[in-house]
């Protein structure tokens, strides 16, 4: 017999939580129960959009025991309030990335759900993507030897396309600005399939995009097995562009957008396309979110790895500014 729907409150109704709640209909391991935000026209429209009932404020759902579980798309910086009253309201939280929008207020919310024994589950989809888990597997069994470089870009076009006043794109609701919202994904990736970074120097340019923050970044990561990445994440470019290229001294793949997956073992002629499926990937990170929730396991990327993510950001910030190379674990210590 299937486990029971883990019963959820989406709280802090945005364009993102419209995303969650659509894969989360596109299965069935969550369900919707209620949501809340405080603009009371927003949660109408969402509870008829997905069919469940409307919460007057944050306090009743809390206090709901029939609620287990908080889908939470509020913004970065009231990340550890919301979080910190589900986890001692004994309820799991699923929230998106990034943690926080500090060092400190992210390991705070890894400490607080660990204390409370809630699950804690961060919205990294990026790496679940197919063609990134092909790369993993092959680099778990060996066949790409020692890895030694990768490259990797995240681009889109926002001029003329985003509400300035949100706070997504404001430096004080989102500090590093592009690398933050969306750099931060491929950073999770680099990590995923390059291992953790200890090292990072950082550039920002504000160039097209009006407003207080970078909408061009640039990092270089130094690796703890040596290798060396190097991360470019823009808001400026012509369209929407992804690629991340993985070297090994054994083999190298390259991936992109538009020509899809290639892998080059070494004294080959050229590389071979590989076929990958187009899988669900915020589907079955919310499925696995369940599973933690139902099994009382671990998810893939919990708080503490969210913590050290964010760190990685924030140094590279702190080097953009400072002009200097700036050590993660320096990060880690300032709580920056």
């Amino acid at each position: 017999m299937s486990a029971e729907p883990v019963r959820v409150a989406v709280v802090g109704i945005g364009w993102w939580s419209d995303v969650l709640a659509d894969a989360v209909k596109r299965g069935n391991s969550v369900e919707i129960v209620t949501c809340f935000t405080r603009s009371e026209e927003k949660r109408k429209a969402f509870a008829v959009k997905y069919g469940c009932a409307t919460s007057a404020s944050y306090e009743e759902i809390l206090k709901d025991p029939s609620i287990e579980a908080i889908i939470n798309t509020t913004p970065n910086n009231v990340h550890l309030e919301t979080t910190a009253l589900a986890a001692a309201a004994g309820k799991h939280v699923f929230l998106d990335k990034p943690i926080a929008n500090t060092v400190a207020e992210g390991l705070e919310i890894a400490r607080v759900c660990e204390k409370h024994g809630v699950v804690l589950s961060l919205g990294y989809q990026r790496r679940r993507e197919s063609h990134f888990r092909w790369i993993k597997k092959e680099i778990d069994a060996g066949r790409f030897g020692k890895l030694v470089q990768a490259e990797g870009n995240i681009s889109r076009d926002r001029l003329g396309k985003i509400d300035l006043s949100s706070w997504r794109y404001q430096a004080e609701g989102m500090p590093g600005g592009v690398m933050l919202q969306i750099g931060i994904h491929y950073v999770d990736v680099l990590e995923f399939l390059m291992g953790p970074v200890k090292r990072v120097t950082g550039r920002s340019a504000q160039l097209v995009l009006p407003g207080d923050n970078p909408d061009v970044a640039n990092l270089i990561l130094e690796h703890e097995n040596g290798a060396i990445s190097n991360l470019t994440a823009s808001y400026a470019s012509a369209s929407e562009y992804y690629m991340m290229n993985i070297y090994g001294k054994a083999a190298s793949a390259y991936y992109d957008l538009f020509n899809g997956l290639r892998h080059l073992k070494q004294g080959d002629a050229k590389p071979t396309a590989i076929a990958c499926e187009n899988n669900d990937t915020i589907r079955e990170e919310v499925d696995e979110f369940a599973a933690c929730v139902r099994n009382k396991t671990k998810p893939e990327t919990d708080g503490y790895w969210a913590a050290r993510n964010l760190a990685v950001i924030k140094a590279g910030v702190r080097s953009a500014r400072e002009g200097r190379s700036i050590d993660v674990v320096e990060m880690l210590n300032s709580g920056e």
